[in-house]
């Protein structure tokens, strides 16, 4: 009786451990599942095991490298816009240096054409002064010989003040009618064929100047009769 009964006694305070172990279970389990999750993969990834804010993380853009690509394009704009200066006021230069070549050329071409009529008045300032010498001979004892001569020698002088000037003179007489320098006055039957359209008489000369027509030769043509 009595080892049944100390049995049973100890049956009986195996039973209340127990119990007093299974009212205390839930901490107990809740604190190891909590150790054990401690330790499971992927417990200390950001976000939980799957990693998610992790990756989200990482796709961050970071501040420097936005700060640098900043820079970066406006070290760029600064260096365009000073070469952009550099190249409007290059333009500018240029302009300027060319107006300048323009009035330059201008104000040469009209000092030159000054003094070549400088050059021609002069020649035909000698001519006029020998017409005027003739103009006052004394007829009482001047010769008609002597008047002529003199007006002979003005023509020439005249001729050659022309010629020196680059003018040359168009007498066509002879030669086949060019309408580009002659002007037909009349036309006069041919006595053959081969006198048609040549110049039969030259009424007055005509004159250009290094190829540009003064005057046109006033001429009489051969037609067919």
């Amino acid at each position: 009786m009595t080892e049944s009964g100390n049995r049973n006694d100890d049956t009986g305070l195996d039973d209340m451990g127990l119990e007093a172990e299974i009212h205390e279970s839930p901490d107990v389990a809740a604190q190891a599942a909590s150790e054990q999750g401690a330790g499971a993969p992927g417990a200390d990834m950001p976000g939980g095991p799957d990693g998610h804010d992790a990756a989200a993380g990482g796709g961050a853009a970071d501040p420097s490298t936005d700060s640098s690509t900043g820079t970066a394009g406006q070290t760029e704009l600064v260096a365009l816009r000073e070469e952009f200066e550099s190249l409007n006021d290059r333009h500018l230069r240029l302009v300027a240096e060319f107006n300048n070549f323009k009035r330059r050329s201008e104000q040469e071409r009209l000092a030159a054409w000054a003094r070549a009529q400088s050059e021609l008045a002069g020649r035909l300032v000698e001519v006029l002064d020998d017409l005027q010498r003739v103009a006052e001979l004394d007829l009482s004892n001047a010769t008609v010989e002597a008047i002529m001569e003199g007006i002979d020698l003005v023509e020439r002088k005249f001729g050659r003040a022309l010629a020196d000037a680059g003018i040359e003179i168009i007498e066509p007489k002879g030669v086949a009618f060019d309408p580009a320098f002659m002007e037909a006055m009349m036309r006069v039957p041919a006595e053959s064929d081969d006198q048609v359209d040549q110049v039969a008489q030259v009424f007055q000369k005509g004159y250009q100047l290094k190829g540009n027509l003064i005057r046109p030769a006033r001429v009489s043509v051969f037609t067919q009769s």
